[in-house]
Order: structure tokens, then sequence, then C-alpha cells
């Protein structure tokens, strides 16, 4: 599941705004984030082929695996919201998949994350995982670690619950799955009124429970102008070693996003001498 807003200007990435102290306009902004959603879509999608590989290799050994399907869904604010990514989308297609929509509901981002979770597994779903459209660094073997992690952590309950998390640069969480009645809500974890981060509330809630959980690495999101100076430099790197490393998923979008908009990266020159350059004076 993706959650994610329209990329509509004024109402994604704020923080990058030259209203909110940013270096981009709201349509620049929004532009940014149309681009992320389309190539965070494209690496579920990829991360989703893996998993159905995964399990016909399962099948092709064993006639007791399991035939599993993985589907993928975006969640977002409005029907009317869900009216504009599915243009956005349209203009894009042929997707690899299939793509599904659901309108998350509540008076606050922990109640629509949650809505969004009970939608699911309303639907049968046994297993699901959240990403963020504002991650174009995300690697798609997290999407698939995620969901195997649920399935090898499920079986040590006794209720099969089962949680993972990946966080952020900033202690909040740019990942989050678990399989259906884990007792894990958002609330108090987003909308969060004494500054504890995502990642410590979600960490407190498990010492609480014996849910079994797993921890993936952490995934950069953009939210300010530091997040996207570092997501230029990595992109452009991927660029360059996706030439010899072929499995990884490179932001194309985004990057042509960058190349059009003339944006670059700079550091402040470094007058701080290393005294190691003292080591080696007779």
């Amino acid at each position: 599941m993706i959650f994610s807003k329209p990329p509509v200007p004024g109402l994604v990435k704020t923080r990058l705004t030259e209203e909110h102290g940013g270096n981009l306009s709201e349509k620049e902004a929004a532009e940014f984030f149309q681009c992320s959603l389309l190539d965070v879509t494209e690496l579920a999608m990829l991360a989703l082929d893996d998993l159905d590989e995964k399990n016909a290799q399962e099948r092709a050994c064993s006639a007791a695996a399991p035939d599993k399907t993985y589907d993928l869904f975006i969640s977002t604010i409005s029907s009317d919201a869900i009216a504009i990514i599915a243009a956005l989308l349209a203009e894009e297609a042929p997707w690899p998949r299939k793509l599904g929509f659901i309108e998350d509901k509540g008076a606050s981002f922990d109640e629509h994350f949650d809505s969004a979770f009970s939608q699911l597994f309303e639907r049968g779903y046994e297993s699901v995982v959240s990403i963020g459209a504002d991650m174009p660094l995300l690697p798609r073997e997290h999407i698939i670690d995620a969901f195997c992690w649920l399935e090898r952590l499920s079986g040590l309950s006794e209720e099969g619950f089962a949680f993972v998390q990946a966080p952020c640069q900033q202690s909040g969480v740019s990942l989050v799955g678990m399989t259906r009645g884990t007792p894990l809500p958002a609330q108090g974890v987003y909308y969060n009124l004494t500054g504890l981060p995502a990642l410590d509330a979600y960490t407190m809630k498990l010492r609480g429970l014996s849910v079994p959980n797993a921890f993936l690495s952490p995934v950069s999101d953009v939210d300010g102008d530091a997040d996207l100076a570092h997501m230029i430099s990595c992109l452009n790197a991927v660029a360059e070693a996706s030439l010899y490393q072929p499995d990884l998923f490179l932001a194309r979008r985004v990057l042509e996003w960058v190349d059009r908009m003339g944006l670059t990266v700079m550091a402040p020159p470094n007058d701080e001498h290393d005294p190691r350059q003292y080591i080696d004076i007779p």
C-alpha cells in the first residue's frame, strides 16, 4: 500500500517551498512529488513481481507451498484525490500490474493510517506493507523483505501477529507492515502532541506487547532542502552504479525532474585541517 496525497500544489511537500523556507515554488514541489509517486508505484510493482516469482519457485519445489497473491493499492484522502492520481497514472500507462485505490478516512493522520490498514484487512488480506510516495531511494528489497519477515514472524505467535518497520532519517518511519489483527494501531504515533517521534512511539508500543517484530535499515524520505540535496546526490550515484548493478532501481522520473530544474548539490569548502597531515613530518 502506497499511502499518499494527490500531487496538488500547496498540498504536498510544503516544507520544500519558499513560503516555508525552502527553494521551490508550490508548483515545483508538487511536480517533484508527482514524479516520486510514479517512480515509487513502479518500484512497488517490480517488488511484487519479484515476490510472485519467489512464490512460483516455492510452489515448484513443494506441492505444499501456499499460493500467494500480492496486490498494490494507493490509499489517499478522498474520491477526488483518487481521480487525480488515477488520471496521472493513466497518462503513464501501460503499467506492469493492476492497481487498486482506497479512500482512507479519519480526523487525523493516525486515523487515516489505521483506516487504510483496516480496509485492506477487511478485504481478506493477511499482511499489509505500507510505504510513502516520497521515497525515490527506497530499495525494492525492503518491500520483499518486509513480507518475508511478516510471514516468518507470524509463525512465532499463536495469534499470527507480526510487525515490521523501517525508519526514515529523522526518527520517523518509512515502511510499516503488519499481519491482520496485530494490536498496533497508529493512535498516538503520528498525531503525537508530546513530540515523541513515530519510530519511538511504535517501539514503546512493542515493549508492552508480545508481538514478534523486525527492523529494516533506514530509508530517506524527502521533506526539507537537506533531504532533497541528499536524494539528488544519491540518485546521481545510483545512475552511475546501475550500469554495473542491473538490479538497482533508478527513480528516472525524479532524476529527469532534477535535470530539468538544473538542481545541483553544493557543500561549503572545508577549511578545517586534518591533524593527520602532521603524522609524517620529521
